[in-house]
């Protein structure tokens, strides 16, 4: 686990959100899976990936931007 994950997770708790969050490092296809999110993601880092409803925002930058510019919420509310 990150110091970036780590963010991720207190956000969504300190809202109430309970986060389905799947550790990469702890899974048996965990090095395909992160190859799959940095081409999903674009970015040279893939974790954390931020999914909402099944759908990506995106990682840490995404996650941070959504949610200061007040979609984040309703985001989750329609999730």
């Amino acid at each position: 686990s990150c110091c970036m994950c780590h963010v991720v997770k207190r956000l969504f708790c300190s809202m109430g959100v309970s986060p389905t969050v799947i550790e990469l490092d702890e899974e048996y296809d965990g090095t395909e899976m992160e190859k799959a999110l940095m081409k999903m993601v674009g970015e040279r880092q893939a974790v954390p990936a931020v999914f909402v409803g099944g759908k990506l925002v995106g990682g840490l930058d995404r996650l941070m931007a959504v949610h200061i510019s007040g979609l984040l919420v309703p985001m989750l509310k329609e999730a």
